[in-house]
């Protein structure tokens, strides 16, 4: 007895642990103790760790990472249970890491870090287990269980070595059989470091056996799913054989099988679509193919689609053009107001079809922003042509097979949406709208854009090849119609193969127009009211558009005129029965405040103010530019958010009028001692273009000179530092802008007096019109003659007063 009292003594003295020890933090494992494990150390802290451990007694202790992907985990990313373990071997392999062989001794918990640099050494508090020499009946009952069931699991397929099922069978201690077969279960991190971190050994002896029995469920459904797999492939090969025998029995009966009925109809569809010679031949060579083929087998599937696609295309079936011009001018009239440049190429197009009937189909794109009617025009021009309309939207696309179709040879192919919207319309001569063509992107997949050149190209689409169909089919009798709201992000050889149409939106009066005779009727339709109900007055429509919307299109203007008729709608359903009359007095109690302000008129001729007219996406604006001087160094100032273009155009105006200083009396170094501020309101808006040019020049020698610029007079177009006017866009707009601020010049450019026909005869008959090729016939418009009022001016400039009123 005393001989084995000191036989334990002297093995406690063997393992005895100091309180603090080197850290080795250790990822995607969790060692247990007596557990001998290969660790690959490539982390410096890591082999400081070990190194230090190979001077200490080789002991270092060992904690598993809560995230793997950390390369340096602080204290926090560490499990707190660990365990002590001694380094038997170490090898450093040539690449800088060290490969060790670890055995697990006894768990541990971390106290405090003592340190952390260079690696880590952490204080530790030692678990000790007390081992049970003798276990209940419950306790051996359930070792008993978990040797069964680890035994099972083997069977089942779970790889587990011979040596440690011998092992298991010689283990009576409960916490030491849990942690190895905890070791061997492959559990994950989070399940393993849960059994470590349980320092009860019956406890932990619970939880192993709880996830051994998970493990063996999943097992076992492994197993009955692989049996499944493995009767159905048997099942297979079975029904295959039978099959080739019934398919031999029935031949030599002579039966007629469904497969050769299911040929012969394909064979009388074939026939029916009047296909192109080269097209008939490929689908009577695909449907011989097809009858030779086993009903089953993979490829036949395939073959059967390829025909259905190719005898439900329209090879030959076309839609008969109305010709007559007159009915199609009235089509287009009862769904569209103005548009008439579009609406004239159309009935060219029909003119052209009814003298040459193999004249082939248009190209045109409809470019404007959103809301003015590019895709309903598209289906006007369908109706009053009587043809199909097709449409997709082509945003978004980056993938070129959307447009030219995939090869068969992938799993689900289909044609492109060119030859879908073939077959959806039935015809080969549908009305085909592609919108937002200037939306279209570009990645690794291809150039949809590029696809569409053949698409879009009379010249070659007439033998149109779908990587599906892999056959020629003629799309030139395919009327397209391509829409964008820019045209810059189209391709130049794309945009060249076009006919460019511009729609730049809808003027106040065509707007209201537009109001009348189709966006009231509509809403009163789709709201359930009628025009007993409910009257909306001319001065309303153009209160809801100049300060309820701002836009070139109608959709919001449509939204309005809906909200509007909703809340009538709702009176009418409370039961209240007069008619409800909607004027510009009554408009807000329906749409609340106005959400847009109109720019005010100027009350009266101001020095250094003058009238300048821009371009916007949504219609023409007035912009007031303002110039001021002020003693200084000769420095220039802008401000209210310009652009590049409109800050040279100010520096170009600038330098034009230090050029004319005599011939407007300035004196040759005035600008020496001023400081010139040019100011654009609103400063939050971004502006920028060339067409600012003249009005700051004039705001800025107005103010030089102290000569008021006209109130009534507004002005456009881009300068030169020789004081040439140059011409500029948006003439119609700016003329409409010039119009609602109640200006009655307007001056031009000379070069844009051929876009005055483009202005509606009833705004040309209202405005001044006066075209220049100067800057000096714009001053002579502009700057009055007769100066009512003039401060004392600041010097130098006392000289150039005379000269100006001379």
């Amino acid at each position: 007895m005393a001989d084995e009292k000191e036989k334990q003594e002297q093995k406690e003295g063997e393992l005895q642990i100091p309180d603090t020890l080197p850290l080795l933090p250790i990822r995607d494992i969790v060692i247990f103790p007596f557990m001998i494990v290969p660790l690959f150390v490539g982390r410096e802290k890591s082999i400081n760790a070990v190194d230090l451990a190979l001077t200490r007694e080789r002991l270092v202790f060992m904690a598993t990472q809560k995230d793997i992907s950390d390369e340096e985990p602080a204290p926090k990313d560490l499990y707190q249970t660990g365990t002590v373990g001694m380094v038997m071997r170490m090898l450093k392999l040539p690449d800088g890491r060290v490969k060790i062989l670890i055995q697990g001794l006894s768990r541990a918990v971390i106290k405090e870090y003592v340190r952390e640099k260079p690696g880590y050494i952490v204080s530790l508090e030692k678990i000790k287990e007390t081992p049970m020499l003798q276990p209940g009946l419950e306790v051996e009952a359930m070792m008993r269980n978990i040797r069964e069931q680890l035994e099972k699991l083997a069977s089942l397929g779970r790889t587990i070595s011979p040596e440690i099922m011998m092992i298991i069978e010689t283990v009576n201690e409960p916490g030491r059989l849990a942690d190895i077969v905890a070791a061997n279960l492959g559990l994950t991190v989070e399940a393993a470091q849960t059994i470590l971190e349980t320092m009860d050994s019956l406890k932990r002896l619970e939880k192993v056996n709880e996830y051994l029995v998970k493990e063996l469920q999943v097992a076992n459904m492994q197993a009955k799913i692989q049996s499944q797999a493995k009767e159905e492939m048997d099942k297979s090969q079975r029904e295959y054989y039978l099959r080739e025998q019934m398919r031999a029995i029935k031949s030599e009966l002579g039966e007629l099988e469904e497969v050769t009925e299911e040929i012969d109809e394909i064979r009388k569809k074939i026939k029916k679509a009047k296909m192109p010679p080269d097209v008939e031949k490929e689908a009577v060579k695909q449907a011989d193919r097809l009858e030779a083929m086993h009903p089953d087998a993979a490829e036949s599937a395939i073959i059967r689609t390829y025909l259905d696609w190719l005898v439900d295309l329209p090879w030959s079936k076309s839609t008969k053009d109305t010709l007559d011009i007159k009915k199609a001018k009235t089509v287009l009239d009862e769904d569209h107001y103005n548009l008439e440049k579009i609406k004239e190429r159309i009935l060219e197009y029909l003119a052209v079809r009814k003298l040459h009937q193999k004249s082939k189909g248009p190209i045109l794109c409809f470019v404007g922003p959103p809301g003015v009617g590019k895709t309903s025009l598209g289906r006007s021009i369908a109706r009053a042509m009587g043809r199909k309309f097709v449409r997709i939207s082509l945003g978004g696309i980056k993938d070129e097979a959307e447009i030219r179709g995939h090869r068969r040879t992938y799993v689900g192919a289909l044609p492109g949406r060119i030859i879908q919207g073939i077959k959806q319309a039935g015809t080969n001569n549908p009305v085909f709208m592609m919108d937002e063509i200037d939306k279209i992107g570009t990645d690794f997949r291809g150039d949809p854009s590029s696809a569409l050149l053949e698409v879009l190209d009379p010249e070659q689409n007439y033998a149109f090849s779908d990587h599906y169909l892999n056959l020629p089919f003629d799309l030139s009798k395919v009327m397209f119609i391509t829409t964008a709201n820019l045209l810059d992000p189209i391709p130049d050889a794309l945009k060249d193969r076009m006919e460019v149409l511009e729609l730049t939106g809808y003027t106040e009066e065509e707007k209201l127009e537009i109001v009348k005779k189709f966006i009231i009727d509509r809403q009163l339709a789709e709201n359930g009211l009628n025009k007993q109900l409910i009257g909306i007055a001319d001065d309303a429509v153009k209160k809801v558009i100049s300060q309820y919307t701002k836009e070139a299109g109608l959709r919001n203007l449509e939204r309005e005129i809906a909200s509007i008729c909703r809340k009538v709608a709702r009176k009418v359903a409370e039961g209240e029965k007069e008619p409800t009359a909607v004027t510009a007095k009554t408009v807000e109690e329906y749409l609340g405040v106005p959400k847009f302000i109109p720019e005010t008129e100027q009350e009266e001729d101001e020095i250094g103010v003058a009238t300048g007219l821009a371009w916007t996406p949504v219609g023409g604006e007035i912009l007031y530019v303002e110039a001021t001087t002020m003693k200084g160094k000769g420095s220039l100032t802008l401000t209210g958010h310009l652009g590049d273009v409109m800050k040279e155009s100010a520096h170009a105006a600038l330098s034009y009028a230090r050029s004319r200083t005599k011939a407007l009396g300035l004196a040759d170094d005035f600008y020496k001692e001023l400081d010139i501020h040019i100011h654009v309101p609103a400063g939050a808006i971004p502006k920028d273009g060339p067409s600012a040019g003249v009005t700051m020049a004039t705001a800025l020698i107005s103010t030089l000179v102290r000569i008021p610029v006209s109130k009534d007079v507004a002005m456009t177009g881009e300068i030169t530092l020789l004081g040439r006017v140059l011409p500029i866009g948006g003439v119609k707009e700016k003329a409409l802008a010039a119009m609602r601020a109640k200006i009655g010049t307007l001056i031009l450019p000379e070069r844009n007096k051929k876009d005055i026909e483009e202005i509606p005869k009833a705004i040309r008959e209202k405005l001044n019109f006066v075209f220049v090729k100067h800057m000096d016939d714009v001053l002579k418009i502009a700057l009055k003659k007769k100066v009512k009022a003039v401060k004392k001016p600041l010097r130098p400039l006392g000289k150039r007063i005379a000269a100006a009123a001379r």
